[in-house]
């Protein structure tokens, strides 16, 4: 399944794999159907490491979510460079709508074991096309904002997100 993330500095296209995240992937598109997304911003961006966004507007103000899904991150995908994953907090099976594309191998994300500390995060599909959009985000000069840090000083915004193909 193909998906486009049409942002204030380019597009990045996404190749989603149901087949081994089929739970994240659904749980990712109905975001993108509901026009969640849309609107959006990237609102953590750490260099050699990962861009995050999904759950924010560029007022810094959260956006509601639906609850939370199943943690599939024991699925044999790996927190690769140019990969995306699911945000969460220390709970694993809190995944709602954020994401992060790896800007980095980030393979210490990956699931290790069933526990609460060795889960890991999610990887559900890769950047397929702009690369160098998301090289260009984790390059940006970042700042603490609402509390937020690594916040982009200038917003980066997700202007739209869609499904291009089933």
């Amino acid at each position: 399944m193909k998906v486009q993330l049409t942002t204030s500095l380019g597009n990045i296209m996404l190749e989603l794999d149901r087949k081994k995240a089929p739970v994240t992937v659904d749980n990712f598109i109905g975001y993108i159907r509901s026009g969640h997304y849309d609107g959006t911003i990237f609102h953590r961006v750490i260099r050699d490491f990962m861009i995050q966004g999904g759950g924010l507007d560029s007022n810094m103000k959260v956006k509601p979510t639906v609850a939370p899904i199943k943690n599939e991150a024991d699925n044999n995908l790996f927190n690769e460079l140019g990969t995306i994953a699911m945000a969460r907090t220390s709970d694993p099976h809190s995944a709602s709508a954020q994401f992060f594309i790896n800007t980095n191998d980030n393979r210490f994300l990956d699931f290790q074991s069933a526990t609460r500390d060795s889960w890991g995060y999610c990887v559900f599909g890769k950047v397929t096309d702009g690369m160098d959009v998301v090289t260009t985000i984790e390059e940006t000069v970042t700042t603490t904002r609402s509390g937020y840090q690594d916040v982009p000083e200038k917003v980066i915004v997700i202007e739209k997100a869609e499904v291009l193909e089933k």
